[in-house]
C-alpha cells in the first residue's frame, strides 16, 4: 500500500503524519523520522498534500483546539490490538486509566500485559490516546513519543498549554 505523508512542525519538533486510503494511518514521535514509520510497516511513503487534512487534525489535538480526531482511521494491527485501541478511544479527555482498567473495560481483565503491549504498538499516538494510560502505581509509565511528550499531553488536557 502507498502511504502519503507530511511533516507536522510544532514549535521546534516535527512529526510525520501519514495517510493511506484517505484515512490517518500513523503519527510519528517528535523528530523520529522515517525509521519509526518503517517499524510500523509503512515502507512506501510519498510526500503529498493528500496528508494535509490528517496533519490539520493532529495539529488541532496537539494545540488543544480539538479533543478528538474527526477524521477516519486506517490502522494496521491484529483484531486484539484493534480492540485495545478502541478501548483507548473510550478514555475521556483529561482522564487517565491504568492498564488494568483498560483491560477490564475491553472485557479482558486478566490480559493486562497483552493490553500494555498492544497500547505500545498503537500507530496513531495522540489520535488514539495511549498517553492517557498510566501504571497501576500512579507513575506515568512509558510512551513512544517520550515521557516529556506524555506529560505535556496530559497537562494540555488538564487545561494547560501545548509544549510541542
Amino acid at each position: 500500500m502507498t502511504y502519503y505523508y507530511q511533516h507536522l512542525t510544532l514549535h521546534h519538533d516535527y512529526l510525520i503524519v501519514t495517510t493511506g486510503s484517505g484515512a490517518l494511518a500513523f503519527v510519528g514521535s517528535p523528530d523520529a523520522g522515517f525509521a519509526e514509520a518503517e517499524r510500523f510497516g509503512l515502507t512506501s511513503l510519498i510526500a503529498s498534500p493528500l496528508a494535509a487534512p490528517a496533519v490539520a487534525g493532529v495539529r488541532a489535538l496537539l494545540t488543544g483546539k480539538a479533543r478528538r480526531y474527526a477524521g477516519a482511521l486506517a490502522l494496521t494491527g491484529t483484531p486484539f490490538q484493534h480492540q485495545v485501541w478502541a478501548g483507548l478511544q473510550q478514555i475521556p479527555y483529561g482522564a487517565t486509566w491504568t492498564y488494568g482498567q483498560l483491560a477490564a473495560a475491553i472485557g479482558r481483565p486478566t490480559a493486562v500485559r497483552a493490553v500494555a503491549t498492544a497500547v505500545g504498538k498503537n500507530p496513531a499516538m495522540v489520535v488514539v490516546p495511549c498517553h492517557r494510560v498510566i501504571r497501576s502505581d500512579g507513575q506515568i509509565g512509558q510512551f513512544r513519543g517520550g515521557v516529556a511528550m506524555k506529560r505535556a499531553l496530559l497537562a494540555l488536557e488538564a487545561g494547560g498549554v501545548s509544549k510541542f
